[in-house]
């Protein structure tokens, strides 16, 4: 029987998820509220599949999902968001998540799915799929999608060139430089742009 860890911040919908899953064979060993408790819980039942919602009080979900990543490489994690975006699966897949699945799923699919998470194999929603390879292909460089990152997370140009051992105008280039590949009006413009094509 694989047993399952759930983490959500809505008490209503644990209950619901839990019912679904154990009327679908499933043990649910434990259910959490917060990110923070994600991984001390998993680390002391050891789950098969962690099944993690994004946005929850404390760690978000897929800092949480690269930490159990971490500290218990068994224990597969399938995100389960109503922020369903190709951006969100992106950073999901970068956090070591094994699945990312929409809330909007049916009963037997989100079955499927943890099944075949703890069976080793990588799932995603195909909808979530299918709008991301609607995308346009991303024109930046591995070194602007990294400097673009830090700019987005609130680091100054003066910070990026510490953190990349770069000077200040070379970060101020690149800035430019996405500004007008994107062709985005301002640099927050730019990230806005990135984020919604799932790049950074």
């Amino acid at each position: 029987m694989i047993r399952v860890l759930l983490a959500d911040d809505m008490k209503l919908f644990r209950a619901a998820l839990r019912n679904l899953l154990e009327q679908h064979g499933f043990e649910v060993v434990a259910e959490v509220y917060c990110g923070d408790l994600i991984v001390p819980t998993a680390l002391e039942l050891r789950p098969d599949v962690a099944v993690i919602d994004i946005e929850m009080p404390g760690q978000d979900g897929l800092a949480a999902a690269a930490a159990l990543h971490n500290e218990l490489p068994d224990c597969r994690t399938l995100i389960l968001t109503a922020s369903a975006s190709p951006a969100n699966m992106h950073r999901a897949l970068s956090a070591r998540a094994a699945g990312f699945m929409s809330k909007d799923v049916s009963p037997d699919a989100l079955a499927e799915a943890i099944r075949k998470v703890a069976a080793g194999f990588e799932v995603v929603d195909p909808q979530v799929a299918a709008a991301a390879l609607r995308l346009p292909p991303n024109p930046l460089t591995p070194r602007e999608v990294e400097v673009l990152r830090l700019s987005a997370g609130g680091s100054a140009a003066r910070q990026i060139a510490v953190d990349l051992f770069i000077s200040t105008a070379t970060v101020r280039n690149y800035l430019s430089s996405i500004v007008a590949k994107l062709h985005a009006r301002t640099q927050l413009d730019a990230v806005r742009i990135a984020v919604d094509a799932g790049w950074i």
